[in-house]
């Protein structure tokens, strides 16, 4: 086999893919005494895309990490979330995020995906994280050795294999190691999202009658068959929109589905805010939304999958990279349970603690995925069903959080709890 490295320089850990995901994955382990490497098949790391939502369950582990004043300085922490109707902008419920901090005890912000993804690139590097480039990876393989030791390899493209003791595929909604270990594919919604990322002039004048836009809310306008969302980034100097729609081209089966003249028409019934932002869209890519089914079984052997590997979401509960980044946090701390239990000079129990990981993440994951589904067909109702909805959000009181405390509370990390992601979270007074 033509390996890139000895068994001696070996790390303790591979980590595919140096997406969100991967870099904090590689950092949470690298935190806890571990070697990692991280492959990545691009020739540089990077991210595309514009804003993403971190809630209070992704900021407590940036402060934990030593991360969320860097985050702060590069995001935006905004007053409110606000859903309107997207036909005639009524607005049917909100969250007070101020106080939605108050009772998590960690922000709720907005980043632009490259910042975040930049976040964890430099404290990987700081923390001594091997990073390295142009490495594809096509195949994985569970390995036993002469004396009992085991482990697994990856196979890359150029013919080269690398080992570890662990390797975390963190490869992505189209992961390698999804397909060769699972077989499943993914699943088309017909939805797809249009994304910019403008300067805030260019949208201060826009909006609300030309009043300008909500520059310190997360607005959500929702709609049939599509919705709209808008906030600020990067200290409020940019303006982050993503516009979704359902794609008749994708329901009738066609190819070339999601094109920017289905953009214009998916909007042109909506309230003037939002039509005032579809010329701002970018047009010249999109991104088709596609989910995987839930499983239960996320650890092959020494192979284990994080992320969009295990569990990719449909964006509408906004935590697909939280997901991921949870993963590697809750991956983390079982290792260090497990070598504590070791004590010093033995070995830690990486089965134990990939069972115990397996275990506290499989049904919230789950939950969030099927969740999320449920959500993208609420958003879209049309007719006497959209009439209902609103009634209904309407009456919500903005300080009900029955429907927030399971995803945004603190994480239960004991393997020998039930498999239950979040404990009760004490209730605190706004005044």
């Amino acid at each position: 086999m033509n390996s890139e490295s000895s068994a001696a320089d070996r790390p303790d850990v591979l980590v595919v893919g140096g997406g969100i995901g991967g870099l904090s994955t590689a950092f949470a382990l690298t935190r806890r005494g571990l070697r990692v490497r991280v492959l990545e098949r691009a020739p540089e790391f990077g991210e595309v895309g514009a804003g993403l939502q971190i809630a209070p369950n992704c900021t407590r582990i940036l402060a934990e990490y030593g991360l969320l004043d860097e985050a702060k300085r590069l995001g935006v922490v905004p007053e409110s979330m606000v859903m309107r109707d997207a036909l005639d902008s009524t607005e049917l419920t909100r969250l007070d995020l101020r106080d939605l901090e108050r009772r998590y005890g960690f922000p709720y912000m907005v980043i632009h995906r490259s910042d975040l993804h930049g976040i964890f690139l430099r404290a990987c590097e700081r923390a001594g994280v091997e990073l390295l480039t142009d490495r594809t990876v096509t195949g994985y393989e569970n390995v036993t050795h002469d004396d009992g030791t085991t482990g697994a390899l990856v196979r890359l493209e150029d013919g080269g294999v690398q080992e570890a003791p662990l390797v975390v595929a963190a490869d992505g909604l189209h992961s390698v190691a999804r397909r060769q270990l699972v077989g499943d594919d993914v699943v088309s919604s017909s939805y797809v999202a249009y994304r910019a990322a403008v300067p805030i002039e260019k949208v201060r004048r826009t909006g609300r009658d030309g009043g300008g836009v909500a520059e310190k809310d997360v607005t959500l306008h929702v709609g049939p068959g599509c919705h709209f969302v808008q906030y600020a980034l990067r200290g409020g100097e940019m303006f982050n929109q993503v516009a979704v729609f359902e794609s008749p081209k994708a329901l009738a089966g066609q190819e070339d589905w999601g094109t920017p003249d289905e953009l214009d028409a998916a909007f042109e019934a909506t309230c003037d805010t939002v039509r005032d932002g579809i010329p701002l869209m970018w047009r010249d890519r999109w991104w088709r939304m596609f989910d995987r089914d839930p499983i239960e079984t996320w650890v092959h052997g020494r192979i284990v999958l994080l992320g969009d590997a295990a569990h990719p979401p449909l964006q509408y509960m906004a935590q697909g990279a939280i997901m991921a980044i949870e993963d590697g946090w809750v991956l983390s701390e079982h290792h260090a349970r497990m070598a504590d239990a070791a004590g010093e000079g033995g070995t830690p129990d990486w089965d134990g603690a990939l069972a115990a990981y397996e275990a506290v993440r499989v049904e919230h994951c789950r939950r969030v995925q099927t969740t999320a589904r449920s959500w993208g067909e609420l958003w879209h109702l049309g007719g006497e069903d959209r009439v209902r909805r609103n009634e209904v959000l309407l009456a919500r009181d903005t300080y009900d959080y029955s429907f927030t405390d399971w995803v945004y509370g603190p994480t239960a990390l004991t393997p020998d709890e039930e498999p239950e992601m979040f404990t009760p979270i004490p209730v605190t007074s706004r005044d």
